[in-house]
């Protein structure tokens, strides 16, 4: 068996906890200003300290968790300027992609960008909210790759996890099947290889969510 502390092996598992950790802070399980103590996630997941304070650097790092001299690991409240800020970023960020996917996107690409919303269909089907958000962060992520530019996909995935985030902070009170068809819209742009379309879709489809999230609609059932 590989060393689960060195090498590609403690890698691996540095994300997975990253990933568990990241899920339970967006689910609520974490409170904001709750501490995460290293030794309770060790005895959890059965593993070293190093992997879990490596993940908790990670989810300091994008800003979900923050240390304190002797208090600790906690829970790091999104503040209202922030979610202000990250929203028309984000939305000229997925403009631009949009833009640059549109006259060189592939049916095979078309192909995936289908397969992750039928992924967050089945996701919502199971009412497995942090399933809809990893494969809504993948569709986007697949436009950004297909853009061709490194410098946009790098500065949209030092956001993407917060943007994640905006969507499960009692926020955007809508039903997860609106979340999951919001994006048929893209892909019906993108299909028909549409530049202008395609950007215009892509930030609306963040200014539309980054509205809802300060004017908090009434919850409706998927």
């Amino acid at each position: 068996m590989a060393d689960r502390t060195g090498g590609l092996a403690r890698a691996v598992l540095r994300e997975q906890l990253r990933e568990r950790l990241l899920a339970r802070i967006l689910d609520g399980e974490f409170a904001p200003g709750e501490r995460i103590v290293e030794s309770h996630v060790m005895k959890e997941y059965g593993v070293s300290q190093a992997p879990v304070r490596e993940a908790l650097r990670d989810l300091e790092a994008m800003r979900f968790v923050e240390s304190f001299p002797h208090r600790g690991v906690r829970v790091r409240l999104i503040s209202e300027r922030e979610l202000a800020e990250m929203y028309p970023v984000r939305a000229a960020l997925e403009e631009v992609a949009g833009r640059a996917a549109a006259p060189v996107i592939t049916d095979e690409v078309l192909t995936l960008l289908e397969d992750e919303i039928e992924a967050m269909r089945a996701a919502t089907r199971d009412g497995d909210v942090h399933a809809v958000l990893v494969h809504d962060a993948r569709f986007h992520e697949i436009v950004f790759e297909t853009a061709g530019n490194a410098l946009l996909l790098d500065v949209w995935r030092s956001l993407h996890a917060e943007i994640r985030a905006l969507v499960t902070y009692n926020r955007v009170r809508v039903g997860l099947s609106e979340i999951v068809e919001s994006h048929v819209p893209i892909l019906l742009a993108l299909r028909q290889r549409d530049p202008a379309l395609a950007g215009k879709e892509m930030r609306h489809h963040i200014e539309h969510f980054g509205a809802l999230a300060f004017t908090g609609p009434t919850a409706r059932p998927d």
